[in-house]
């Protein structure tokens, strides 16, 4: 029997629909060996045990998959949460895994390097623009623009800005898929003659993109920081939403806090329990444990399901054959 705390009914019945959505198994978030190729940038420790787990699954149990999405982040060098961004006051660098706030940046402590920059180009030239003491006018809206954001950022209560090493840069190793991953959707395509739907997300540089359905501050000016309404109506076709990737403490939370919030068929009940984390496929970026628990604690209280990889692959290959997940 499936009991209600764990598994939803619907993914031990023969006739429901279901589809693997994996939030950026991306090399950069891999706790793999650094080689030739590269090294990754964002590790998480339990992350390739994780997208093995999860391509296992996909691999195995692609016959009782109806479709799979798979999440790219995909940042440029240059990002509001990369220290390329930023300069201390005094002109050095900024460390990766530095937070930073509203508050520091209007004191002095952090400042955007473009405005560095364009302040000693100012100067070098002699050029100061009206109202702005030393700042050249390509960089005079970058420091309200930030500010903006920051200000945005924190009303909202979800995150503050984190300062990460530069990863999933576009183009880079880093921003490939987990070699199992991308092997067995690749033997899924195969079968189905079907491509898996692939969703990049954080090319913009002034806001951070951790949830796959909106960015943490949307552009007005960029509709791909807007939500998702064409993801969020494909997920929603389906019984069961299985869940994996990195990191449980950030971009999955990010993720299925939105969906929680959006799936048009989870509204009227509030009840999330066409959700199924996959809690041995993703793993919290050190320091966030305690985040990514009560990420998961809050997703069960309204309903959402968890199981393993291996119960998920018993509920996809064996549907005559319900099994049970564990809490």
């Amino acid at each position: 029997m499936c009991p209600t705390a764990t598994v939803p009914a619907a993914s031990c019945a023969t006739s429901s629909r279901s589809v693997l959505l994996l939030i950026d198994p991306q090399n950069d978030f891999c706790d793999l060996p650094a080689t030739a190729s590269g090294t990754p940038a964002l590790p998480v420790a339990g992350a390739d045990a994780d997208m093995r787990r999860a391509a296992n699954l996909s691999e195995r149990g692609g016959a009782g998959l109806d479709d799979i999405v798979i999440t790219l982040d995909s940042h440029h060098r240059v990002d509001i949460a990369h220290p390329t961004f930023w300069r201390t006051g005094d002109g050095a660098a900024v460390a990766p895994f530095t937070a930073i706030t509203a508050a520091q940046v209007r004191a002095g402590a952090f400042v955007p390097a473009a405005v560095v920059q364009g302040r000693e180009g100012a100067e070098g030239q002699g050029a100061v623009q009206a109202g702005v003491p030393g700042q050249s006018p390509a960089n005079a809206t970058v420091l309200p623009r930030v500010l903006a954001y920051l200000d945005a950022l924190e009303a909202q209560g979800r995150y503050s800005l984190m300062v990460w090493p530069v990863h999933c840069e576009i183009g880079s190793w880093g921003h490939n898929v987990h070699s199992a991953v991308r092997a067995a959707y690749n033997q899924w395509e195969d079968r189905r003659l079907r491509q898996v739907l692939k969703v990049t997300k954080g090319d913009n540089p002034w806001t951070e993109h951790y949830s796959a359905l909106q960015a943490e501050v949307p552009d007005a000016d960029d509709a791909a920081t807007w939500l998702n309404r064409s993801l969020l109506a494909r997920l929603d076709a389906f019984d069961t939403i299985w869940i994996a990737g990195e990191a449980s403490s950030h971009c999955v939370k990010a993720t299925v806090e939105h969906l929680a919030d959006h799936l048009p068929s989870l509204l009227p009940s509030g009840r999330l329990g066409k959700l199924v984390l996959l809690t041995d496929g993703m793993s919290p970026v050190g320091g966030f444990e305690a985040q990514a628990a009560d990420f998961i604690a809050n997703m069960r209280q309204r309903g959402a399901r968890t199981a393993t990889c291996a119960q998920a692959l018993a509920v996809l290959t064996q549907p005559s054959r319900p099994v049970a997940a564990s809490a």
